[in-house]
């Protein structure tokens, strides 16, 4: 800030300075306001709402009961479903939030090094399976649990098995197989985010930075990749925790809905089982509340790590 700003902003409230630049920057503001509206309407006020429905005994007919922390003692005191729903979202969230992160990162990393028209195509072909709508029927019929499905059928040619396994049935398999599917399909928009930042880079600071000493690839990606595309790192990362963390469509679509003896039992299944099947809006609406305040930690921390990046 110059001293001429500083001097004119000493004889202002704080509410008379943010009014005066509010002024001098009304077309931005005015650009940005049905953005604002928006996302006030749809995502501030939604949560706020949840927040307050939490304290109360709702089903959607009746006046709400208020019933304060009552929803949340039970939340963790009385329902043994919740504690394994918590247990299997933060065993996907650790293993596919990580793994697809980083392999989107490196992916990306490599197609950047493509010529401009094989890396246009190379990036559709691992883009496909996250907008494919076909994902879950191909994975399906590989592990259909009839002699149809290949796996089983490549494991009744060999002798391996005498009978058909029931892959998405059997509470052995059902994670695993869940967290390769949702591997599988983790190359989304990250994906696109990390490919548009390192297009973004400026060619003249590897060789600025060659000269500074950088001797191997993996020095320039530390020292001046990552560095040069922090704002598509922390997109990436948010994205990649919202999806680690929401992953229930995965398990419905291949094991149904609830997935056998809850073995991919998630706190989006349990929102959704006291939310849209039994309509208890007030305990759903406390397992949101959770379910926000674990993703936003987990955000907070993921900004402190990438906050480290090039140092």
């Amino acid at each position: 800030m110059s001293k001429k700003k500083a001097v004119i902003r000493s004889d202002m409230t704080r509410a008379q300075w943010t009014w005066k630049e509010m002024k001098r920057n009304k077309v931005a503001y005015a650009m940005i306001a049905p953005y604002m509206l928006i996302f006030t309407l749809f995502t501030v006020v939604p949560v706020a709402l949840s927040m307050v429905i939490s304290l109360t005994n709702f089903n959607l007919l009746e006046i709400p009961d208020v019933v304060w922390l009552d929803n949340y003692i039970r939340l963790f005191l009385d329902d043994d479903i919740f504690i394994t729903a918590c247990k299997n979202t933060l065993i996907f969230a650790m293993i596919v939030g990580p793994v697809s992160y980083l392999m989107s990162l490196m992916v990306a990393w490599f197609i950047n090094e493509l010529p401009p028209k094989i890396r246009a195509l190379v990036t559709l072909v691992f883009y496909a399976p996250s907008i494919s709508g076909q994902v879950y029927l191909i994975w399906g019929t590989l592990f259909s649990g009839d002699s149809y499905g290949w796996v089983n059928g490549i494991l009744l040619d060999l002798g391996l098995i005498t009978k058909e396994i029931q892959f998405f049935q059997n509470a052995k398999y059902v994670m695993p197989l869940c967290i390769v599917v949702a591997i599988w399909t983790s190359l989304g928009t990250s994906f696109l985010s990390f490919i548009a930042g390192l297009q973004g880079i400026d060619r003249s600071m590897y060789e600025a930075g060659a000269v500074d000493g950088v001797r191997n690839r993996w020095q320039e990606l530390w020292y001046i990749t990552l560095p040069s595309m922090k704002p598509q790192l922390m997109f990436g990362a948010v994205m990649s925790i919202t999806s680690a963390f929401g992953f229930g469509g995965v398990v419905t679509a291949l094991c149904g809905f609830p997935s056998v003896d809850y073995a991919a039992h998630t706190i989006m299944h349990h929102l959704d089982d006291y939310g849209s099947q039994r309509f208890e809006v007030g305990y759903s609406s406390a397992i949101a509340v959770v379910l926000f305040a674990v993703m936003i930690g987990a955000n907070m921390l993921v900004k402190k790590v990438l906050s480290k990046v090039g140092q």
